[in-house]
This record gives structure tokens, C-alpha cells and sequence, in this order.
């Protein structure tokens, strides 16, 4: 059964400019937060703590026992937010680790599958995989330890396990953070009233007032995030949205996603033609200010202004695909959307204007927010195999060529927008595969 609700994530602004004495005892927060997260990292970062961080309450047992958190003078409440923020950080780098092998794996010529097969065993099976890099005996529960058993018997083990070993060496790294600017916040440690947010400091039984844009209120976990060079704030809440669902949505759309032209629809409908120029807008104007800031020798009244500048105008882009986004799903009505599964925009050599573009194009915003706004209404989306695409007849299926912008094929004679036709080719892959 589908779920009813979806999370998003709701942003509360400061009404009014936060005095330095109050913004202090924030960063001090800030600060001691980060100390702990890093803490964490180096001691239960490595292979030895893989056992503790699953799932972490030895972690934290041995943290309160360190005596770091009255040394600190840190409220409990942080103290204990900021050990399981860094055990999830922890978890997805060694998530992050362990498909970097994987991916290695499966592209050596030199393992046979039997070979395959048993480090991809090692791989998905966590306590097989922290007892090998432990160089510990693998024992494992019943039917596990079986199937161990069996992979195993065909294969030299002291190699794959050495070779595994080497692999991890190379590719994991324990974590660190650099960045004190903000913290999270239990229901414990802040109250809402005044029309604003009291906010637990380290001096006991105070807090910090300060005044907010709107009234609304809320009882989870929050997220907060310090500017204290602009004397603001901003505070993050993950909410639940009830998911909409509309009787009229039933089309199938195939989407093609471009750097200039946002989507473009199987249909030939455009949505988002303006993004190039607030591209290019951003992107040359970001060369001018480097340019600039090596003339200027790093003037820091210089980069606020830069930064300040830069903030609006990514935003002001930003808003402008979301109302494209919200118009083409208001215009189409989909029940499944297909896009293309492509991989990360290569850098265009020599071309330094274009590399700029390429570096700032909003790709994965926009998918980010599509993705959202598609759990929000019950809209399915479907990723297909992106590979030639733009270059395949989405007619006859023969090759083509492009020529200023639209697409040619050899045998058909099939012509039409080079997007419009890598959409159509998205669609047709999409209700193969459904």
C-alpha cells in the first residue's frame, strides 16, 4: 500500500537581526557540536568500531564515559544529537566505501564469477565483511555461515580477503569537519512562543530569544544553521505532507532534461526556457567576480557582497524552476513520468565558459525537486536507460544526426527538435520496461 504522507522540509528566518552576544552563544554551541561530531569520527571512524556503530548505542556509551561532554559543558541534548548525527555520517561513508569496491569488483577481468560472487557476498553480509578486515575467522549465524561455506570451497580466500582489505585501505577515509555553522535540536531544546523560538544555551535554565518571520510552530527534530558574519539564522524542520491524489492525473510523459531548456516533454512541450539565461547570468558574472577578487587581493567587504549576490541570484533561479516545475505538472497531468538515468556532466575541455556552465547547471536541483513534488501529488517516476537517445530515431529506431538543434533520421527521413525526439525515445524505453 502506497504511503499517505511524504517528508519535506520547511525553512523559519530570523525577523530581526541577532546581537552579537546572543549569535556568540549560538556559535559556541555550534562550535562544541562540531568538536564532538569530530571526536567520533577519528575514534570510531575505522574498521575496529564497525561492530559499534550498528546500531550506535555502544558508541554512545563510550562517548559519555570519555567525559568530553562535561568538559565541554555541552547540554546533554547536543551532546547526544551530535554522537548519532556523526554514527550516520559513519555509516554512509562506509556505505559509500563499500560500492567504491563494489564498483571495482565488478570491472576486474582478472576474478572469475565463483571470485565475484564471494567479495560481493563479503560485501553485503556486514559482519563477514567487518570480521575479514579485522582478519578474524568469519562466523556467521546458521544459514549464513552455510552459504559462506559454499562460496568459499572454489575460491582462494586468503587472496580475495587480501585484496579486499587493500581495496578499503585505499578507498575509505574517516571523516572530519571543518564547518561550525549550526547544530540540531531536540523538542528538549527550544520553545517556540512571542512569535519566535527560545533556543537552549550552555548557561543553565537560560535561552536565547529570537523573533521570527512567521508564527507557526512545531514538535521534532530541527536543524539550525548560522550566518554570523549577516547576524542570521536559519532553521530547517522536516515535515510530513499528506500526498495528494488527483483522479485527472493519467498520462504517461517521457521527459528530456537539458541545460538551457529545462524539460522538454515527449509531446514537444517546453517548460523552463529561460533557465540558459539565468545559466549563463550566473556563470559569467561568477568569472567577472573571480577576475575581480584576484585584482582586489581578497577584499572581504568585497566577497560578502559577492556571496549576498550570489545567494539571490541562485535562489531567484531556483524559483524560477519550481514555477516551471509546478506548471508542467499542473499543464501535463501525468500519472508516470520516464527520465533519462545519465551519468554526471563531463567538464567541456579548453572552453572555460562552457566549463562554468556545466559546473553550475541545476540538474540534480531539479531532479531533487521534481522527485518531491511528484511524491507530493502519487505522480510515478521512472528512470530509463539514457544512452542514445538523442542520437536514435524514436520512429523507426535506425541512427540519425543532428544539425543546428534538430534531429535527422537516415532512413525514415524522420525530422524534429533534437529534445523532442530523445523525449519520445524516453518514453517508448520507459513503457517497455513498466
Amino acid at each position: 500500500m502506497p504511503p499517505e504522507k511524504v517528508c519535506k522540509t520547511v525553512h523559519q528566518y530570523n525577523s530581526k537581526v541577532i546581537s552579537g552576544k546572543d549569535m556568540e552563544k549560538l556559535q559556541e554551541i555550534a562550535d562544541d557540536y562540531n568538536k564532538v561530531k569530530n571526536y567520533v569520527y577519528a575514534r570510531f571512524g575505522g574498521i575496529n568500531s564497525l561492530s559499534k556503530i550498528y546500531p550506535g548505542y555502544t558508541v554512545q556509551n563510550e562517548m559519555i564515559e570519555t567525559g568530553l561532554r562535561n568538559e565541554l559543558e555541552l547540554p546533554f541534548v547536543y551532546f547526544n544529537l551530535a554522537v548519532f548525527e556523526a554514527i550516520g555520517n559513519i555509516k554512509s561513508q562506509w556505505t559509500k566505501t563499500k560500492t567504491a569496491v563494489l564498483k571495482r569488483v565488478n570491472s576486474n577481468e582478472g576474478f572469475t564469477d565463483e571470485e565475484k560472487h564471494y567479495l560481493r557476498y563479503l560485501l553485503k553480509v556486514s559482519n563477514a565483511f567487518e570480521e575479514v578486515l579485522n582478519h578474524k575467522p568469519v562466523k556467521l549465524k546458521a544459514e549464513l555461515q552455510e552459504k559462506y561455506e559454499q562460496l568459499s570451497k572454489n575460491v582462494n580466500t586468503k587472496k580475495l580477503n587480501n585484496y579486499l582489505c587493500r581495496q578499503v585501505r585505499s578507498l575509505h577515509v574517516k571523516q572530519y569537519s571543518e564547518n561550525s555553522d549550526g547544530f540540531s535540536l531536540t523538542e528538549r531544546a527550544y520553545r517556540y512562543g512571542n512569535h519566535g523560538i527560545y533556543i537552549t544555551i550552555k548557561e543553565k535554565r537560560k535561552r536565547v530569544f529570537i523573533p521570527l518571520t512567521d508564527n507557526n510552530q512545531y514538535n521534532r527534530q530541527i536543524g539550525i544553521k548560522l550566518y554570523p558574519q549577516e547576524g542570521n539564522i536559519e532553521i530547517n524542520v522536516p515535515i510530513d505532507v499528506k500526498i495528494q491524489r488527483n483522479k485527472d492525473y493519467k498520462r504517461q510523459t517521457g521527459l528530456a532534461l537539458g541545460m538551457y531548456t529545462m524539460l522538454t516533454t515527449d509531446e514537444g512541450h517546453v517548460y523552463g526556457e529561460r533557465l540558459g539565461e539565468y545559466q549563463i547570468q550566473l556563470s559569467d558574472w561568477i568569472r567577472e567576480q573571480a577576475v575581480k577578487h584576484k585584482a582586489d587581493k581578497g577584499d572581504l567587504y568585497g566577497r560578502k557582497k559577492y556571496t549576498a549576490r550570489k545567494h539571490r541570484m541562485t535562489e531567484q533561479m531556483h524559483s524560477y524552476i519550481n514555477m516551471e516545475l509546478n506548471r508542467f505538472l499542473k499543464t501535463e497531468k501525468p500519472a508516470v513520468i520516464f527520465i533519462p538515468r545519465l551519468p554526471p556532466p563531463k567538464k567541456h575541455e579548453g572552453d572555460k565558459a562552457i566549463n562554468h556552465s556545466v559546473n553550475l547547471w541545476q540538474r540534480g536541483y531539479i531532479k531533487n525537486r521534481l522527485y518531491q513534488k511528484c511524491q507530493e501529488k502519487s505522480v510515478k517516476v521512472v528512470e530509463v536507460f539514457g544512452k542514445g537517445i538523442s542520437s536514435e530515431c524514436s520512429r523507426c529506431g535506425a541512427d540519425g544526426y543532428k544539425r543546428e538543434g534538430t534531429f535527422i533520421c537516415q532512413v525514415c527521413g524522420y525530422q524534429t527538435q533534437e529534445k523532442h525526439n530523445a523525449a519520445q525515445n524516453i518514453r517508448n524505453r520507459g513503457k517497455n520496461e513498466m
